[in-house]
């Protein structure tokens, strides 16, 4: 990997917006996810005999002009995330001159192997993300790389603070920037409906007191890696970094497999379990969990957390626009013994347990239990025996659509599931209605769940 630049993007234009400052508070939403840390995100685009000359004449040159003028539409992304002394909490901050860092590359990389479905050193994918900048005062937001692969290709790295931005937002953005890009760039151009952020913080309605909460929970906590006397932006490490062991592989369960696996499970169920909510993403998940339990074994008493993040945008009354910029979203946490997933019943236990945890969204609402969810969190994950299991992305999101102007991705990967356990989700990329699986584990329990995972499909 060689480093060929590093430079700012900036949203200053002609338009007014740009050339005063703007100012974003966070909501309970926002602070819940104040510093976990961020997602990272790759976008592989595939272009055989790309040479550095085009690549830095014409890809570069659309892809940085058009970064700005998306930035004129996304302002709070070329700010920080900030702690005034006056403050009593964190807010969002864009000041003119502020901009993106913009980190150019050159990789001798094997593109073909990074964005294939085969198995390979997670830590391959290390370089090919930019990383933010964090101070107990300061955070940006956002920051971007794009590597040339030379006669292979190239690849958008985009890293997001989780307190800033959810996925439906960061995947908002990056179709915003591939949408003004594919178009030519026009300053004129306005973004469509279904693009242009919602910046409106007053539609989003919760309990009082709800921020204040989970920041003093946050300051409080073991996980603040600071003085909890002080404010802090820092991004905790305690979640840990990657294992220097970790292997990354992508699976695929397409649409005759689901409909194989909810007529297996069916079968299985009593007419009182009739009721089992069946959708592809209970499926995946629940399928999914199984055989990563059963792909590290062990000892049957030990815990299972598995986690998803529901979208409260459709589900809060009033309903929220998707066009919303922040975070809208929360966990939902099960526990289970080791052991429930292990038995030849496992696939079964894990449907009925997800299952669960999306009825409960829909019948108890998203609000239900938000006092008390950071500290639930906090006492799960301080069992170090924990296998803890949880999903970044959606297939909601459509990301193998970003087409930036030279086609459509040829492989999308989440780099940072490889810190936190969790598994990436996204539809399949050929549009057959399936869902792809990214995964990063150890070498031992990447052959067992591939051993695994066809088994029932």
């Amino acid at each position: 990997m060689e480093i060929l630049e590093v430079t700012q993007v900036t949203p200053t234009s002609n338009s007014p917006e740009s050339t005063t400052e703007f100012r974003l508070p966070l909501t309970f939403y926002d602070i819940l996810w104040l510093k976990i840390p961020p997602v990272e995100r790759l976008f592989f685009y595939q272009l055989d005999e790309l040479t550095p000359a085009c690549f830095n004449s014409v890809i570069l040159s659309k892809l940085k002009r058009s970064l700005f003028l998306t930035l004129v539409h996304y302002l709070p992304l070329a700010g920080n995330l900030k702690w005034p002394p006056n403050e009593p909490k964190p807010i969002i901050l864009y000041t003119p001159n502020d901009g993106v860092s913009l980190t150019v590359a050159h990789s001798d990389a094997d593109f073909n192997i990074l964005s294939s479905d085969g198995v390979y050193d997670a830590a391959e994918l290390h370089p090919l993300k930019p990383d933010l900048v964090t101070s107990d005062v300061s955070a940006s937001v956002i920051a971007v790389q794009v590597t040339l692969f030379p006669n292979k290709g190239f690849c958008i790295g985009i890293t997001a603070h989780h307190a800033v931005l959810d996925g439906q937002t960061t995947t908002m953005f990056i179709k915003s920037w591939a949408y003004i890009c594919k178009q030519g760039n026009d300053e004129n151009s306005p973004l469509p409906p279904e693009l242009t952020p919602v910046f409106d913080r007053s539609v989003v309605k919760g309990p009082d007191g709800l921020d204040m909460l989970y920041l003093n929970q946050w300051l409080a906590s073991s996980w603040s890696d600071s003085d909890t006397s002080k404010k802090s932006l820092k991004i905790t490490t305690s979640a840990g970094g990657a294992a220097s062991d970790l292997v990354r592989a992508t699976f695929e369960i397409t649409r005759e497999d689901f409909k194989k696996l909810r007529e297996r499970v069916l079968a299985k169920l009593s007419d009182s379990g009739k009721e089992v909510h069946l959708s592809t993403f209970v499926l995946s998940f629940a399928y999914v969990t199984t055989c990563m339990v059963k792909a590290r074994g062990g000892d049957g008493d030990r815990k299972v957390a598995f986690a998803f993040i529901a979208d409260c945008r459709p589900r809060l009354n009033p309903p929220v626009s998707q066009n919303y910029f922040g975070n809208c979203n929360r966990p939902q946490i099960e526990v289970a013994k080791a052991r429930d997933f292990l038995d030849e019943n496992g696939l079964m236990f894990a449907v009925q347990k997800a299952s669960g945890m999306v009825k409960a969204l829909m019948e108890k609402g998203v609000l239900e239990g938000m006092d008390k969810l950071f500290s639930f969190a906090l006492d799960i994950l301080a069992d170090s025996k924990l296998q803890f299991i949880s999903v970044a992305g959606s297939p909601r999101f459509g990301v193998y659509g970003v087409d930036f102007g030279w086609g459509k991705p040829h492989k999308v990967v989440i780099v940072s599931i490889d810190k936190n356990g969790a598994i990436s989700m996204a539809e399949s990329r050929d549009g057959s209605g399936g869902v792809e699986i990214g995964l990063a584990l150890n070498k031992h329990e990447m052959n067992n769940f591939s051993r695994l995972f066809p088994r029932y499909v």
